[in-house]
């Protein structure tokens, strides 16, 4: 048994009787706890995982599976579970005992996964480190004293050192795919709405999305297709159907990988100027990953995408904004954190809410309710929210000429543990190309193009909304072509 095997070939051994889904979960909760110095789980979930591993082994003996049951997948701490503690990386929450499962946690089980367990994260989602957890950073497999990425790290960092097949996360404005990158796997935000938020913590409610991790596109692909879908319970879901998702739900992924590299015939890929301008790192592998599509049938063009740089303040005075709303409902009283022996009411409110959260969701808290003010919520939030719409455009202008955007996922590679925590703005500025596709809706996936000096960069593929087919089917042709995605750190 391997560690890192795709989820197609992992499924195709359990039909053939190789191994029981029960002895799978049992090889993957060891090495959770044989490598728990990554700190990639807040929670496993070993009694839960066993019986439910148990449940999809008498499910493939009937015949009656999915072509994910019995597979073990990890989830962000984010995800209601229910009778589990659901954290969310603070200790506001770090007793919180979800009632109920979220949609997409409920999905999953139904198509017969096993939760190995939950994943750390940025506290609240709000971090590009995971060095915002309450309960400690999570370290990058490929380089133990290099950050994972946030605010999906633990998810990120779990896939890529073989602790789980897959897992789930959460990209606000880069928290899947800039993990993604940094720990050289394969993430995938799908559009706004695609994915029910029901039961997913909320940070910034306009832009959170539900998504996935795996080693290759083609197990995004079918995760997607049990994650996706409308959900009544959600108000901002959406009830757009894509036959091809039911189609690989019932029979795997090569129910729309048949076409081949066909597919790729005249495809029109822009590469945004504003993007390759800001890059510090990996411009070689970049352009190196852009020949292989063409050498496949895609055609290149440079494209200009002219409001980027008002991406970053624009996102943290909006998400900051939404954060200030959604988190006021941590007051002390109704559940989650409280202080001890308060004074009085004011008390209570005050020193539950400065003792049970952090740092950098104080900063933000902050910021968006200053950005709501009376007095400066037409100078800041306003305006921000016209520059998101113009953001937009330039997003829709450009996809009236190419079918896909192809930039770097981040700057740079992994910076150090520690190297930007006293320095909030830099830190920002690692979400400098994943935010505008969140700020627009837009799917973007990250795959792993190559490694500079041992460390891996990302490749951003960007579609039009609801353009994850596209999306998928492109960057399985680039696996096929190359192998970095087969590229794994030493030591696991």
């Amino acid at each position: 048994m391997q560690a890192f095997t795709s989820v197609s070939r992992l499924a195709e051994g359990l039909r053939q009787g190789a191994y029981s889904s029960v002895e799978l979960t049992r090889f993957f909760l060891e090495r959770g706890r044989r490598f728990g110095d990554l700190n990639c789980y807040i929670s496993l979930m070993e009694e839960t995982a066993l019986a439910q591993a148990e449940a999809a082994d008498k499910r493939i003996g009937k015949n009656d599976a999915t072509p994910i049951t019995g597979i073990p997948l990890a989830h962000k701490d984010i995800f209601c579970t229910k009778g589990t503690i659901t954290s969310c990386g603070s200790r506001m929450l770090e007793n919180f005992v979800a009632p109920y499962d979220a949609t997409l946690v409920e999905r999953l089980n139904a198509a017969g996964t096993v939760t190995l367990g939950k994943t750390n994260m940025d506290e609240f989602a709000m971090g590009s480190s995971n060095e915002n957890s309450y309960f400690g950073p999570v370290h990058n497999p490929w380089h133990a004293e290099r950050v994972p990425g946030g605010s999906s790290g633990g998810s990120a960092a779990a896939v890529a050192a073989g602790l789980t097949p897959i897992a789930t996360g959460t990209d606000t404005g880069g928290s899947i795919r800039q993990p993604a990158a940094f720990c050289g796997i394969s993430g995938l935000k799908p559009t706004y709405g695609r994915v029910s938020r029901y039961g997913m913590v909320a940070f910034a409610s306009s832009l959170d999305q539900g998504g996935v991790f795996g080693t290759s596109v083609e197990d995004l692909a079918l995760l997607l297709a049990f994650v996706a879908g409308y959900d009544p319970r959600d108000s901002t879901s959406s009830e757009h159907v894509d036959p091809w998702l039911n189609a690989v739900a019932k029979h795997g992924v090569d129910a729309f990988n048949s076409s081949g590299s066909s597919a790729s015939e005249g495809l029109r890929i822009g590469l945004p100027r504003e993007y390759f301008a800001q890059l510090n790192t990996g411009r070689e592998l970049l352009e190196n990953a852009s020949r292989v599509l063409e050498a496949q049938g895609c055609t290149l063009r440079e494209i200009s995408l002219p409001h980027t740089d008002a991406a970053i303040p624009a996102y943290y005075i909006i998400a900051g904004a939404e954060a200030s709303t959604n988190l006021s409902r941590y007051d002390g009283v109704r559940f989650g954190y409280r202080c001890e022996d308060p004074r009085s009411l004011e008390d209570l409110y005050q020193r539950s809410r400065s003792e049970g959260f952090g740092a950098e969701v104080k900063r933000r808290i902050l910021t968006g309710t200053y950005a709501l003010s009376v007095g400066y919520f037409d100078a800041y939030y306003l305006k921000a929210q016209k520059l998101r719409r113009l953001i937009r455009t330039d997003f829709l202008e450009a996809f009236n000429t190419v079918d896909l955007i192809l930039a770097p996922t981040a700057p740079d590679v992994a910076f150090g543990l520690g190297e930007m925590t006293q320095d909030p703005v830099a830190m920002y500025q690692q979400d400098l190309f994943t935010i505008p596709a969140s700020l627009a809706g837009l799917p973007a996936m990250s795959i792993p193009c190559g490694l500079h000096e041992g460390l891996p960069i990302g490749l951003q593929l960007i579609g039009p909304h609801f353009g994850e087919r596209t999306l998928l089917e492109t960057g399985m042709l680039y696996q096929r072509e190359t192998d970095w995605h087969c590229q794994h750190p030493g030591g696991f």
